[in-house]
C-alpha cells in the first residue's frame, strides 16, 4: 500500500511550547510519602514506571517530588491532546531526550521530515541505538499520557519501551492504562505500578495535610471523618480543607460534609469560589476556558484588569487556589484539571454565550503571539468558523503540516455537511488531513463533497485555487 503521507510529510514543522518541557517545582510544605518514593526507587531495576490513577490523586506531584531527590539526570514532558499526532509526539519527545544527550534523535527527525519516510519501526531503532549510547543512568516522564487519542502513538510508544536500552528508565502518569504490552513486562519484572489504592492518603498522611500543610486544628475524630468520607481522595481533602479555613465552627461542617467524589467536589469548589471577592471569581471563570495561563493572555480575556494579569496569577498560587506553574519563572501555569472543569461548566450556567466571546478573544490573543495551534484551538471552542477557516489554512502553510493533524481532524470531523459547504475550503482541508493519516478510503468521498460545494460558485481566483487543490490532492 502506497504511503499516503509520502507527498506532504517533508514540510511538516512543529513549533516547541518549551513549557511542556519544564519539570514541575516540588511544591513547599508537602506530605513526604516515603514509602511511595521508595517504591518508585525500587521500580528503577525495570524498564517502565506506570502512576496510573483518577484524577486528583497527586500523581504529577509525587513523581515530581522523587525526581527532585535523584541523583541521575532527568527529562519531562507533559502530554496534552495535541501529541496525539505522531510527528508531533515524536518531535517533543526527542526534544525531551535531548535534554540528556544533545545530539540525540536528530536522524529520527530528518526521517519523520523526508519526501519518502521510513517506517515508524525502523526510524525508531535509530533513536533506541543512540539511547543505548547514554553515559550514565537516566530518567524520561511522560506525564498525562490519558490525553493522547492515537494508535500510531501507542504503537511507536510501545517499540520503544519493547526495546528501551537499560540507561533509560520510562515513567508514565495517566488516568487510564495506556494499551502498551503491560502483562508481558509485568511477567518480566519490567513494569512497576502505583495505583490508585497506593496513592490514596493513609490516616496519618490526612492528618499531617490537614493539620501542618494547611494550618488548620482539627481533632482525630474530625480527621477521621474527613479522610472517610473523602477515601484519602487529595484533591478533596485540599478543597475541604480550603472551606474549613473559612469556618469558624469545623465540627459543624464536617458534620454535613458527605457524598460521593463528584457531588463533594461540586460542593466545595461552591463553597471555594462563594468565599473569594467577586473580582476572584469573576478572574477565576473568565480565565478557566484557558489551558495555560500568562499574565498577558489574561489581560486579552479581562481587559478591566489593566495589566494586573501576571500578579493575579502570582496571588491566586500564593492562595493555594489550584493553580499549578508551568516553568519556574512563574509565568506560565494551569489550574487543576478538576478545578478548571467544573469553573468552565459554572462559567456555561452564569452566560452561555459568554464562553464563546472568551475563546474568541484567547484565540486573537495565540494568533498575535505565534501560536497558531492555540488560536485555532479556541477559534473551534467558539464556532468562528471564519477564523478556524483561516487559521487551517496558514498563509500558504495548512496547521496540518505544522503539527495541528490531531486538532484539524478532530473538529472537521465533528462538522456537519452542510457547515462544511459553507466553507468549501474546509472540505478540501479535510480530504488533505485525511490523506496524511492514513484514511485513504474517505478521501475521494471527502473531495466529491468539495466539488459539489464549488458546483455552484462562480469562477474567481479563490475557487480556482480550491479546484487546483482537488486536483492536486487526487494526483
Amino acid at each position: 500500500m502506497p504511503q499516503p503521507a509520502r507527498r506532504e510529510k517533508a514540510w511538516m514543522t512543529t513549533p516547541i511550547l518549551t513549557t511542556k518541557l519544564y519539570i514541575p517545582q516540588p511544591r513547599p510544605h508537602l506530605v513526604v510519602r516515603e514509602q511511595l518514593l521508595a517504591q518508585l526507587d525500587e521500580g528503577l531495576a525495570g524498564k517502565l514506571t506506570l502512576v496510573s490513577a483518577p484524577a486528583g490523586f497527586g500523581k504529577t506531584t509525587l513523581v515530581a517530588a522523587w525526581v527532585d531527590r535523584l541523583d541521575r539526570p532527568v527529562t519531562w514532558l507533559s502530554l496534552d491532546e495535541g501529541d496525539s499526532d505522531l510527528n508531533r509526539f515524536l518531535t517533543y519527545l526527542v526534544t525531551a531526550l535531548q535534554a540528556l544527550a544533545p545530539g540525540v534523535g536528530h536522524g529520527l527527525l530528518a526521517a519523520l521530515n523526508a519526501p519518502q519516510p521510513l517506517p515508524i519501526d525502523a526510524a525508531l531503532t535509530g533513536l533506541i541505538n543512540e539511547l543505548s549510547a547514554l553515559p550514565q543512568a537516566s530518567l524520561l516522564v511522560l506525564d498525562d499520557y490519558h490525553n493522547l487519542d492515537s494508535v500510531m502513538v501507542d504503537q511507536a510508544l510501545g517499540f520503544l519501551v519493547e526495546h528501551l536500552p537499560p540507561q533509560l528508565h520510562l515513567v508514565i502518569t495517566t488516568r487510564e492504562d495506556p494499551p502498551l504490552p503491560l502483562a508481558r513486562l509485568r511477567a518480566r519484572r519490567q513494569l512497576s505500578e502505583l495505583r490508585l489504592a497506593d496513592l490514596r492518603f493513609a490516616p496519618h498522611e490526612t492528618t499531617h495535610f490537614l493539620n501542618q500543610v494547611m494550618g488548620l486544628q482539627l481533632t482525630t475524630a474530625q480527621i477521621a471523618a474527613l479522610d472517610g468520607r473523602t477515601e484519602g481522595w487529595i484533591a478533596g481533602l485540599q478543597l475541604a480543607a480550603l472551606s474549613l479555613q473559612r469556618h469558624s465552627d469545623s465540627a459543624a461542617f464536617i458534620h454535613t460534609f458527605s457524598g460521593s467524589h463528584h457531588f463533594v467536589l461540586d460542593y466545595l469548589v461552591s463553597e471555594v469560589l462563594e468565599g473569594q471577592p467577586a473580582e476572584v471569581q469573576r478572574f477565576l471563570l473568565h480565565t478557566a476556558i484557558l489551558d495555560r495561563l500568562c499574565g498577558p493572555l489574561c489581560d486579552a480575556l479581562l481587559p478591566e484588569l489593566n495589566g494586573a494579569g501576571q500578579a493575579t496569577l502570582a496571588a491566586l498560587e500564593a492562595a493555594n487556589l489550584f493553580i499549578v506553574p508551568l516553568d519556574n519563572e512563574r509565568r506560565w501555569y494551569r489550574y487543576h484539571h478538576l478545578f478548571a472543569d467544573l469553573l468552565r461548566q459554572r462559567l456555561g450556567q452564569k452566560a452561555a454565550d459568554l464562553p464563546a466571546e472568551l475563546h474568541r478573544r484567547a484565540s486573537r490573543w495565540h494568533e498575535e503571539n505565534g501560536l497558531e495551534i492555540a488560536a485555532f484551538h479556541h477559534a473551534a471552542a467558539a464556532n468562528d468558523f471564519a477564523s478556524a477557516e483561516r487559521l487551517i489554512e496558514g498563509g500558504g502553510m495548512p496547521l496540518h503540516f505544522r503539527g495541528g493533524v490531531a486538532p484539524v481532524l478532530h473538529w472537521l470531523a465533528s462538522l456537519p455537511p452542510e457547515r462544511l459547504n459553507e466553507y468549501p475550503s474546509l472540505w478540501t482541508a479535510y480530504a488533505s488531513v485525511l490523506l496524511v493519516t492514513g484514511q485513504e478510503a474517505a478521501v475521494e468521498p471527502t473531495l466529491a463533497a468539495a466539488e459539489a460545494a464549488l458546483a455552484p460558485l462562480p469562477a474567481n481566483a479563490t475557487t480556482n485555487d480550491l479546484r487546483g487543490r482537488v486536483a492536486a490532492i487526487r494526483s
